[in-house]
């Protein structure tokens, strides 16, 4: 592991420099020879948390161990442009292909990109974005939908979930992005999102039943699928089911246990419409899941105070939390990639016959 100097910000009242720095460097700790970054030590990796943890590191000044991390994800694509689900010890320990966790390389390039300016590595990276977007459009549906996975036998699933589907609308809007600053064409790419975006948008019927989880609320926000109005009012109607005030944000609507991941993604998506006060308000309730070592409890039961699962601290956890600093305190050249307004809008794509859309 390379020596570094924390560039992030704290955010006052909240969380200082040094202790994003021991978080940092918490994460840091985690990653393994190969380039991987699992959950905890002797957990499994997975592509989507195993990007956002690159991410932390990135605009944390650790970008030589970031570049490790996107070259393990160049080692272990598969052939069609995919990853497995869960790797443990360089074996695969789920064969499922989900597509959202395959898109998310996109939004992590462009993301390395945009705080680092290092184009020559996000070329080198470009074939394997390529691949992922187009393994993950081959499973979009009439409805611009796009099929949460295919099992370890192949076999696609009949279904997508509103979760994944924004986030692979964020995805393509950064892959757009990322072949504009490379020189590529890619406009495929941005009408496939058009006609996701209008899905998570305007139809969320069309996706599986999960809205008892807390990311079905806030994802379309997340994501810039919905925005102005619409994000504001989704936040308005959601609040009291999923945000135990002063505590954070409940993983399930059902249980009073808050995880620190899903609040600091709230956070993001508060900050994304410009709702800088109530961010800081819940970004603050994360202080209660910090380690003296930097690390962070994944997750609190009340009212017992309880970490669930039992004394669970975890790579993505720390990685959401150095994300939201270096949003609400503009950090880093990449603290904006979730701010609404900074990837370009693509077209509103409706399906054939939208209710909502007069022809």
């Amino acid at each position: 592991m390379t020596t570094t100097t924390n560039h992030m910000s704290g955010v006052p009242g909240i969380i200082s420099e040094d202790e994003l720095a021991r978080t940092a460097a918490h994460v840091a700790s985690l990653q393994g020879a190969s380039g991987e970054i699992p959950w905890f030590i002797g957990g499994h990796c997975d592509p989507w948390n195993h990007v956002e943890a690159a991410m932390a590191l990135t605009v944390t000044g650790y970008q030589a161990e970031a570049r490790a991390a996107y070259r393990w994800l160049a080692s272990n694509q598969l052939g069609d442009g995919s990853w497995f689900n869960y790797y443990l010890d360089r074996r695969v320990k789920d064969a499922r292909l989900d597509t959202n966790v395959c898109a998310y390389v996109a939004a992590g390039v462009y993301h390395y990109l945009l705080a680092s300016n290092d184009a020559d590595f996000a070329a080198d990276m470009w074939p394997h974005v390529d691949r992922a977007i187009e393994f993950v459009l081959r499973w979009q549906l009439p409805d611009g939908t796009i099929r949460w996975s295919l099992d370890s036998l192949g076999r696609p699933e009949p279904y997508a979930l509103l979760t994944g589907s924004s986030s692979i609308f964020h995805s393509l809007r950064c892959g757009v992005a990322l072949a504009e600053r490379l020189g590529h064409a890619r406009p495929a790419w941005e009408l496939a999102a058009g006609r996701l975006g209008h899905a998570v948008a305007h139809h969320p019927g069309a996706f599986a039943p999960k809205n008892e989880f807390a990311m079905d609320w806030y994802y379309p926000i997340f994501s810039g699928a919905l925005v102005q109005d619409a994000g504001e009012k989704r936040v308005r109607d959601g609040w009291q089911r999923y945000v135990m005030e002063d505590f954070g944000v409940r993983c399930v609507s059902t249980n009073d246990w808050v995880t620190a991941a899903e609040t600091a993604e709230c956070v993001l998506s508060l900050d994304a419409l410009g709702m800088t006060s109530q961010a800081l308000d819940l970004f603050a309730c994360t202080g209660r899941h910090r380690r003296e070592d930097g690390a962070y409890w994944t997750g609190i039961a009340y009212p017992g105070k309880e970490t669930f699962p039992h004394a669970e601290t975890s790579s993505y956890t720390a990685a959401a939390i150095i994300l939201a600093a270096d949003a609400l305190t503009s950090s880093s050249g990449a603290s904006g990639l979730f701010r609404h307004g900074v990837l370009a809008a693509p077209p509103d794509l409706s399906e054939q016959n939208c209710p909502l859309v007069t022809r």
